[in-house]
């Protein structure tokens, strides 16, 4: 797990310099973050997640492989799509992904069916999620085969990976994942997550639909997430408060991740109906939604990972400091995400690389900490 996080952190952080810079073909940068970065480290989540919400016991060395595996193939994505190998490399590359998808998928429903009792119902947002990246892909492999239709493809394949994929993930784990960073429990959050994946999932694959026939028929979709955020907010707001929240680095950076989903949910729809151009709406969900989901969730996962069992000192000591400027990074990114929406495309950059600067700083000083030998 330290071995994917740690790749898919300086995948997204070569992609957010790549992407400013202007250097490297502008699909292969955006699939370092994703292909490489994003996608790896959202299967080591859900195989951290799913012994946890079915009590099946840890992770077998053979699946823990699978992360690894698909950052390899992530590798032949940017490669073919940078000229580097063939072109047509980049669709044997969708064809693994989908067999490590669809791997991923079979071995959560085993964890269920090994469940005793009722698991929690995060495993569903799970499973929904990886569905939506097999369809994404799938639309990939067509591409050969219905050239004509290549550039509707290309577009239901990035809505349902950013929105479908990302958002589910990103969605079903924050219920369980915030009260565990407060380090208080959150009892409606089973409930919660019972009661809204039907509104974010068809809210995904409508806004998916959406994009590529017409964008009114995307706006409801937008409107069914933004709906299912706020409320997840809300319910935040009312069990911790909001000083909790914005007290603790790791949950203020989560925090900072909802708000920058919301930003991307009105850009996305500004964007289809043609008031914003393509690239700052997608800047702003890499800037507002991704970089402090992605800090966040590692802030808290990081020493859990490096330390697994009952929570020692050089633990709490090791996730202290990568939450220390949580807050600051996590505002700073939501910032940037405005200013790119703005047009103040260097003003946004600049805001990027210091949060991403202040995430490595304190990053560097929590893998100093070791274990004592006392």
């Amino acid at each position: 797990m330290i071995t994917t996080a740690s790749l898919s952190l300086l995948a997204v952080i070569a992609s957010a310099a790549l992407a400013l810079s202007g250097w490297g073909s502008p699909l292969a940068v955006a699939h370092l973050a994703f292909a490489v970065g994003i996608v790896p480290l959202i299967f080591a989540a859900m195989m951290h997640f799913v012994p946890v919400l079915t009590r099946t016991g840890d992770t077998d060395s053979r699946m823990a492989r699978l992360p690894m595996l698909v950052q390899t193939v992530g590798l032949i994505v940017i490669s073919g799509m940078q000229g580097w190998i063939p072109y047509g490399m980049v669709y044997f590359a969708a064809v693994c992904d989908l067999l490590a998808a669809a791997i991923l998928l079979n071995w959560i429903a085993c964890r269920v069916r090994m469940t005793l009792g009722s698991p929690h119902p995060g495993w569903r947002w799970y499973g929904v999620a990886i569905g939506c990246l097999i369809l994404a892909l799938t639309s990939i492999v067509l591409i050969p085969f219905w050239p004509s239709y290549w550039r509707a493809l290309r577009i239901f394949h990035l809505h349902l990976n950013t929105l479908g994929l990302v958002g589910l993930a990103a969605l079903g784990t924050l219920p369980v994942l915030m009260p565990t960073a407060l380090g208080k429990p959150d009892p409606e959050s089973a409930s919660w997550l019972r009661r809204r994946l039907w509104l974010v999932a068809s809210g995904a694959l409508l806004i998916a639909t959406g994009a590529v026939i017409a964008w009114p028929f995307a706006a409801p979709g937008a409107a069914l997430v933004l709906v299912a955020t706020l409320g997840l907010i809300g319910q935040w707001v009312r069990r911790f408060g909001i000083k909790p929240l914005l007290r603790d680095g790791a949950a203020a950076s989560l925090l900072c991740a909802v708000f920058g989903l919301l930003v991307a949910l009105i850009a996305g729809v500004l964007h289809g109906a043609g008031m914003l151009p393509t690239r700052p709406s997608l800047l702003a969900w890499g800037a507002g939604f991704l970089l402090p989901l992605v800090t966040g969730a590692l802030s808290q996962l990081l020493p859990v990972w490096r330390w697994p069992g009952l929570a020692t000192s050089e633990r709490l000591l090791m996730r202290q400091k990568l939450s220390t400027t949580g807050a600051l990074r996590g505002s700073f990114f939501v910032g940037a995400a405005i200013a790119m929406l703005l047009g103040r495309q260097m003003l946004g950059g600049g805001m990027v690389m210091v949060g991403l600067a202040l995430f490595v700083v304190a990053l560097a000083q929590a893998v100093r900490v070791r274990r004592s030998t006392r």
